[in-house]
């Protein structure tokens, strides 16, 4: 399923990368979910998941793709900033 935020006029993807038992990564993803920001999870223990954070050029989660810009951990400022231009 392709999920999408309006940002302004266009339609963006947003991806949440995470993995199991990471706090930090289930406190971005209840954040997104209560301020009603669809989203794709994408686990990076997976291969899937692996392959496709590897090219993020990121170390770490949770980290999150909002259109071509990365935000690396958990950043509700930055998250804002980049929905609201």
């Amino acid at each position: 399923m392709f999920v999408s935020e309006k940002l302004g006029k266009v339609l963006v993807k947003i991806i949440l990368y995470s993995m199991n038992n990471c706090p930090h990564c289930v406190t971005a993803k209840k954040y997104l979910e209560q301020k009603n920001i669809s989203f794709r999870l994408c686990n990076v223990k997976t291969t899937a998941g692996q392959k496709e954070f590897l090219r993020t050029g990121l170390r770490s989660v949770p980290a999150l793709k909002i259109a071509d810009q990365i935000i690396a951990g958990f950043n509700p400022k930055q998250i804002e900033k980049i929905l609201n231009k």
